[in-house]
């Protein structure tokens, strides 16, 4: 197995970890606060509960693939979807954002002033950190298996070729 990337994938799936924590922090407070508001008779966003599932998703696969196992390297698929569903949540809270008067959907500015605005553009800024882990993430799943694939096959033969009694890697 490729030392690089034993090296690396841990650090991606921390990431992926640390990334969903924040965002499902941040939409679930809201989420949370809208029990203050019965009177208004209105269920929260839809977006908003997309967000907090994927995180929830994202955090549950992140820590079983954190182990260090050949076989979280052949998860590769879902890490492609994960990160497909976090650019669909980015792009759902971009959306969302846009509704409000916080300012363009790349100004990450104003995290830490404590106002909506700067909330809402943290949430949008990690969810895009986390889809980029994930397609890190299976990126290097795509690497392992393909790298791992030719070293099967060239190490079949003495002179490369697969002997004629070896299982094909179709």
């Amino acid at each position: 197995m490729p030392a690089l990337s034993r090296l690396i994938s841990p650090f991606f799936r921390v990431g992926e970890i640390i990334f969903a924590a924040v965002v499902a922090g941040i939409i679930g407070s809201y989420l949370h606060s809208f029990h203050r508001w019965q009177h208004v008779r209105r269920f929260p966003q839809s977006r908003w509960i997309y967000t907090e599932v994927i995180a929830g998703l994202s955090m549950l696969f992140g820590l079983l693939w954190l182990i260090p196992f050949s076989w979280s390297f052949w998860a590769w698929p879902l890490d492609l979807i994960l990160s497909l569903a976090w650019f669909a949540s980015f792009g759902l809270q971009v959306n969302s954002l846009g509704s409000r008067n916080c300012g363009t959907a790349f100004q990450w500015t104003g995290f830490t002033s404590g106002n909506p605005c700067g909330r809402w553009r943290a949430a949008e800024a990690f969810s895009f950190l986390s889809a980029c882990f994930w397609m890190a993430s299976a990126l290097l799943g795509v690497w392992f298996t393909c790298r791992k694939r030719n070293e099967s096959v060239a190490g079949d033969g003495v002179d490369g070729r697969r002997k004629w009694y070896r299982r094909h890697a179709v």
